[in-house]
């Protein structure tokens, strides 16, 4: 039996997952399009706080991966919802557009430049990041801003191999100040539940190619999972590591399998 049979809804990673920067994952395509003519639902969910939901949408159907919109959950979404929550009110952010339209979406004031203070630093993957930038979120904080990451993966998975992720930007800041920052992304449980509740809901199985964000989160919440290895794991991490996926494949297709 296939092991999509099992489940009602899939909460599948983007990064590693189903593409690699601009490149598509062999496969990913004809699996996602097999799987919704099965009757199965979707959820794209990431930790990515880069892009907005239409962005990776476009993204996904450029590679020929049917998506919408309100099927994607990511971590600046997340984030967002739990600074205006809390009543934040202004925040200085190291991040692109995806987490600067989803704070201002919940009416958090994004501070630039050197405002001399903010309710909190927000810190997500930033391909623009400099010294300036990094100075002043540390000084930020070390005037009382409330540490907060959108995630803290410590790489990003691209063709040519590994970057420098929203984890090595946060390293900086945390190394500098010694906060302890709030980590709103995989393995937190927010925003799995999230993306579960996306898709409608049911049995779900996360699909991803980390073990500390997918393979952690899934097993925190008791739910099935499921390693690709298109991505940042590789089968030989499987012997040391004490988080174990309930499948592993080679890639998505492994669904099908």
């Amino acid at each position: 039996m296939p092991i999509a049979d099992a489940y009602d809804c899939f909460l599948l990673d983007l990064d590693g997952v189903l593409f690699r920067l601009d490149e598509p994952v062999s496969g990913a395509a004809e699996t996602l399009h097999t799987l919704r003519r099965a009757g199965k639902r979707l959820s794209f969910v990431t930790n990515n706080s880069a892009r907005t939901p239409e962005e990776i949408a476009a993204k996904l159907e450029g590679l020929g991966i049917r998506a919408a919109p309100d099927e994607v959950e990511t971590s600046a979404l997340a984030t967002a919802d739990m600074l205006a929550a809390r009543g934040v009110g202004s925040a200085f952010v190291i991040g692109e557009r995806g987490i600067r339209d989803a704070l201002r979406a919940k009416g958090v004031r994004v501070v630039d430049g050197d405002p001399g203070r903010a309710d909190a630093v927000v810190v997500g993957w930033d391909r623009a990041a400099d010294y300036s930038s990094l100075r002043t979120a540390s000084l930020l904080v070390q005037r009382g801003a409330a540490l907060v990451a959108t995630n803290a993966d410590p790489s990003y998975p691209a063709p040519d191999g590994a970057w420098p992720g929203a984890g090595a930007l946060l390293a900086v800041v945390t190394t500098t100040t010694g906060a302890t920052p709030e980590v709103v992304g995989k393995p937190s449980p927010l925003l799995l539940v999230a993306a579960r509740e996306r898709a409608g809901g049911g049995r779900a199985l996360v699909v991803g190619d980390r073990f500390e964000t997918d393979i952690a989160g899934a097993e925190a919440l008791g739910w099935d999972s499921l390693l690709v290895l298109s991505g940042i794991a590789r089968r030989e991490d499987l012997a040391s590591s004490s988080l174990q996926p309930t499948y592993v494949g080679e890639d998505v297709r492994a669904l099908l399998d």
